[in-house]
Order: structure tokens, then sequence, then C-alpha cells
């Protein structure tokens, strides 16, 4: 039952233990300073909400990290971090709720990145949001660091869950949500996917379940490059076809609300975001349309950067790539 005794939608009914009346009291004092705090977070967020020439500087900044922490561990993930990173640049200083000094703050906003081998993208924009230091990310994928090829979140203040297998994020955040519902929590649950992800069966029976009760504290946000590292398998290869058609087409059948949005602009993916966290009655599905290795132009649209290292000479040109997109936004700025 949701709070005030009305049913969840979908007919969930589950019941709870019943609390003695200290622990009644409280819990409803911590449900009730949780949602005073959530309440104030908004009206904070929206007297200040970073410019969009800040977003795009942020988001460059972080592709400069990202590469020069792949090339110096000498192994990992780059074309799916270089086309989430301005998703989660939008997410993390401009979207959710969250703490960075308390990363356990019971009101935050919860994130899942189920396409989990892009952990720098998500580690880099954690660490320039401050949960801690960047210099920290040179040690991406060393053995012992916090930093591991995929997020360990017991290792790792801000990560909600451990991903990598793929196709599993989505049940998770959907459970936070459905959780969320049944406490009369105030927070958000967002969760990334990749496009080669969605092919997973699991995916689309948390897209079931989540439909089913109405889980509109919920979006999935597609990063839709459509270059998944290998394709449909077939005799003498693979082919470089999209990894799934019409996946908007696909969440309406299974009852989400569906948005697209360009995920390289920043106008574009503010207002999906703020759609999707304002919409009522169904989950929310952002399929956001993006190029694998964005941001260098040497990568993009490469299946071969999915998971390639830089050598000292490409570092330098992607490097000095993006600090010419850097000058460029401050120069537009003055203009």
């Amino acid at each position: 039952m949701a709070p005030g005794g009305a049913p969840l939608p979908g007919g969930y009914n589950g019941a709870t233990m019943p609390l003695g009346p200290a622990k009644a009291a409280t819990g409803m004092k911590e449900h009730v300073a949780m949602t005073v705090d959530a309440a104030s977070e908004r009206a904070n967020q929206a007297q200040s909400r970073p410019s969009l020439d800040e977003l795009r500087r942020t988001s460059a900044e972080a592709r400069k990290l990202i590469v020069q922490a792949i090339h110096h561990a000498g192994a990992g993930h780059l074309g799916g971090p270089m086309s989430a990173a301005d998703l989660l640049v939008a997410l993390y200083f401009d979207r959710m709720r969250i703490d960075p000094a308390r990363p356990d703050w019971p009101g935050r906003d919860r994130f899942i990145l189920s396409k989990g081998h892009s952990s720098i993208a998500l580690y880099t924009v954690l660490a320039m949001r401050g949960y801690f230091p960047t210099e920290e990310l040179m040690t991406f994928d060393a053995a012992h660091s916090r930093l591991q090829g995929h997020p360990d979140m017991h290792a790792l203040p801000g990560l909600e869950m451990s991903t990598g297998s793929l196709g599993q994020g989505l049940s998770p955040g959907a459970g936070m949500a459905l959780g969320a519902k049944v406490r009369g929590d105030a927070f958000h649950t967002w969760v990334m996917l990749g496009d080669g992800e969605i092919q997973e069966g699991q995916i689309w029976e948390a897209a079931f379940m989540a439909a089913r009760y109405g889980l509109d504290n919920l979006t999935a946000i597609l990063d839709y490059n459509g270059l998944p590292q290998f394709g449909w398998p077939q005799r003498g290869g693979f082919t470089r076809e999209i990894p799934i058609d019409d996946p908007g087409g696909k969440f309406r059948a299974f009852g989400w609300n569906v948005l697209e949005c360009d995920g390289h602009d920043h106008a574009s993916i503010r207002e999906a975001l703020d759609a999707a966290q304002a919409f009522t009655g169904q989950p929310t599905c952002v399929v956001a349309h993006t190029v694998k290795g964005k941001g260098v132009s040497y990568m993009e649209g490469d299946f071969n950067w999915h998971a390639k290292v830089p050598s000292d000479e490409q570092l330098a040109s992607a490097l000095s790539e993006l600090d010419d997109q850097i000058a460029a936004i401050g120069e537009e700025a003055a203009a």
C-alpha cells in the first residue's frame, strides 16, 4: 500500500511489518525530513542551474579526463564513455538532486550505469562533481583501485549499483523506484542503458514490470550511438547494422512514455530530462541519439574505438581538439 492506504498502480498491495510506536515515530520524522530536504533541493536547483555553455565546457573537460585516464591505464573502454559524457554531465550537474558531501543522503536521486563498461565516464563526472579527487582518475583499472573497469558499489561512494553484466541495470532501478513509491519517498531513479545491451531479455522483463506498477519516478536513458562492439553475427563475421531498430516504439509497446533528444545538445538533453521527471503515470525512456567516440574526430563513428587505447600521438591530438572546443565555447560566449 502507498502512504495513506491507497494501493499502488498495477495492484501492488504488499504488506509491511508493523512498527512499534517509537520506531514508527522515528521513521515518520526521517521521512518528513527527507521530504523537506528534497523540496528545498528542488527550489535551490531551479535558482542555480548552470548555463548551457557551462555544461558544454564541463563535457569537453570530462572528455579530456576520460581520454587521459584510458591512456594512462593502457586499457579500458573509450567510445561508449565519450558518447555518454554529455548525458552524464547533464544529470550530475543540471538535473539530479544529489549532495557529494553526503553520498548516502536518503533523499538523493539514484543513478545506475547499466552499461557498466563505460565506467570511466561515470567516475570522471563523479570526480568533477566532488565525490572524490580528480587525481584519483589516474588509478583507473589499477590493482586495488576504487575505480575498477566496472563499477563496484562497495568500493566507491556515489555508486548505487555494481554493474557490468549487460542487461541487468534496469531491474534494480525499477526496484528502487518501486521502493520509493511504497515508502512515499520523493527521489527519482535514472538508469543509463546501452543500445547493444537492450538486446538482453532481462531489460524487457524490467520494462514490463515498471510499466505494470506505473513507476513514473523511473527514467531510462538510452545511449543510442548505433555502434556496438560486434553487431549481429552471420557467416563470415558480424554485420554493422543498428543493434536494435526503433527502440522508442518497443518501449511504447511495453507501456512507457518515450522522449527523444540529441544526446550531444545540452538544450535538447535538458528539455528531455525535465519532461521525463515531470511526466506522471508511466515510466519514461529517453532515446538519446549519440555518436560513439564523440568529441574526437578520429574516434567518432569508428567501432574500433569501443575499447582501444590511444597512442601518445593520438592522445596529444585528442587533447588539442578538445582544447579547441573549449576555447570556441569561450569565444561564442564573448561574442
